[in-house]
């Protein structure tokens, strides 16, 4: 074995398989336990056999490949709806995993500075470094929280509970302590203090688990409110090659009103998805105007997706409307895709014929503005797509309300794991910030998350769902604080690993 890995080219070999395998315990899949055999021998192998300065860089670099081409491979699928794109996939699926993986052979590089030994202080270091640049991961370049490691456990309720009061980050450093615990048997300790720190990690795991599960029962023991209107989410499940082609537009909002039972006189806030109607932009509903009219009435509401421009500028956006089209509320999204949305180095990339991969020519803008709507006495905050991703930055004037909407159109990445893993981020945002999360999705999974994560209803075909009731928790501890609660844990580990660095010494 030794000899396997002190050459180089087996060495990262290894490195890639374990990135690979690394990738399955994240969602859809959710095997955990495979990051307490993956994540050891990936800090055993930088201890021991990778202790030079370029190839700890590269160790990390091809484990984070390996890591991130098995996961988001589905981000492809969106290059497949215009044929001036598909020649850049090949390079699309090697490139963003390439790029992504620099974030861990930063890990491990900056790792070999503090003298890596087969010690408990090893852990700690590794530790802090993986969880701080998974942290910068998530904010520099606009940011790209996406698989984390501890998402790991997105299938693990009672394990994610801890988040309401520390946050995403915190436990995802936490979460990579705990993975790598096993590596303690590589070390040259006693076998009895090899037993007690591995039992330690199973205790806290344990107490973790138990006194999750208990906030769950005691939650389930909450009354029900009944909320003052019926939410109906539609799922359309229209083919997202539809949006691609000209559409006859009165005939698309005439089918989309049909999906939604609309004919009573309850009531109700109907919600499509983002960019359901594609074809106009919101200043051209008002010729569909008796359309909405004969097919609403004065107790409806209607949250639906739509361009809009101000200014010159286009903004992908969220409205709310009475049941005359008449407009409530709008909201811009403020977190575009890169190419999906705008076209970074646009003037670049234009004069080779390439343009967003969304319908039209000219990139969306980004608003920086996120108010707290209000409708029939319903406060909700409006997210678009992907903007549910980022964990302490979706409530800025952290005002209260009563849950958190998120409209999205998760057709892009076809049937692959993409909408399973975007799911499961909602499921963090409910619990951190302790809010119903509500999803309308046209191609994806519709979904009622309740403030610990279950998932109350869920539709992935074309139909809808009501929502009349909903269980409430208190403002939760992280939604004061935010992501200052990563920084806490970090001067922690900071000071633990000087306190052991001087014992060693």
């Amino acid at each position: 074995m030794n000899t396997i890995l002190e050459n180089k080219a087996y060495l990262l070999l290894i490195c890639l398989l374990l990135g690979i395998l690394t990738s399955f315990s994240l969602p859809p899949y959710n095997l955990f336990f495979i990051n307490f055999l993956s994540l050891p021998v990936l800090l055993y192998i930088l201890i021991n056999y990778a202790n030079k300065k370029t190839i700890s860089f590269f160790v990390g670099w091809i484990f984070g490949f390996g890591y991130f081409i098995s996961n988001l491979y589905w981000i492809t699928n969106s290059l497949t709806f215009d044929v001036n794109f598909k020649f850049i996939i090949p390079f699309a699926l090697i490139l963003i995993p390439l790029f992504l993986g620099v974030f861990y052979g930063l890990v491990t590089y900056l790792c070999n500075f503090f003298n890596l030994k087969n010690k408990i202080s090893s852990i700690l270091i590794f530790s802090i470094f993986f969880g701080a640049i998974e942290f910068l991961r998530s904010f520099i370049f606009g940011g790209f929280p996406w698989n984390l490691v501890v998402f790991s456990l997105s299938n693990n309720l009672p394990s994610l509970q801890i988040l309401s009061y520390i946050g995403t980050y915190s436990l995802n450093l936490l979460s990579i302590t705990i993975f790598l615990s096993p590596v303690i048997f590589f070390f040259k300790y006693k076998s009895l203090t090899k037993f007690l720190i591995f039992s330690f990690s199973l205790i806290l795991i344990l107490i973790n688990f138990l006194y999750g599960n208990l906030i769950i029962k005691n939650f389930e023991k909450k009354k029900y409110d009944n909320l003052s209107s019926i939410i109906r989410v539609i799922s359309p499940n229209i083919p997202i090659e539809r949006f691609l082609s000209k559409q006859d537009t009165e005939k698309s909002i005439n089918q989309l009103i049909s999906l939604s039972n609309s004919y009573n006189v309850k009531k109700t806030i109907f919600i499509y998805p983002e960019g359901i109607i594609t074809s106009i932009y919101l200043k051209d509903l008002k010729f569909f105007k008796d359309i909405f009219k004969e097919n609403y009435n004065i107790n409806h509401k209607i949250i639906l997706g739509i361009n809009s421009i101000n200014q010159k500028k286009i903004y992908n956006s969220l409205v709310v409307l009475n049941n005359e089209s008449d407009l409530l509320y709008k909201y811009n999204k403020n977190k575009l895709v890169p190419f999906g949305e705008f076209l970074p180095f646009e003037n670049f990339f234009k004069k080779i014929g390439l343009k967003k991969i969304t319908q039209g020519y000219q990139s969306f803008s980004a608003d920086n503005k996120r108010e707290i709507l209000e409708i029939n006495k319903l406060k909700f905050i409006p997210l678009i797509c992907y903007e549910i991703i980022y964990s302490g930055k979706i409530n800025p004037n952290k005002n209260d309300y009563d849950f958190i909407l998120n409209i999205s159109e998760d057709g892009w990445f076809g049937k692959t794991i993409g909408p399973k893993q975007h799911l499961s981020h909602s499921i963090f945002r409910s619990i951190e910030e302790g809010k119903n999360v509500i999803r309308s999705t046209n191609n994806g999974i519709s979904a009622l998350i309740n403030p610990k994560g279950q998932i109350i209803k869920q539709i992935s075909e074309k139909g809808y769902f009501d929502a009349n009731k909903i269980r409430r928790v208190d403002k939760t501890y992280f939604t004061k604080y935010g992501n200052k609660i990563f920084f806490y844990f970090v001067l922690i580990y900071t000071t633990f690993i000087a306190i052991l660095k001087i014992r060693e010494n």
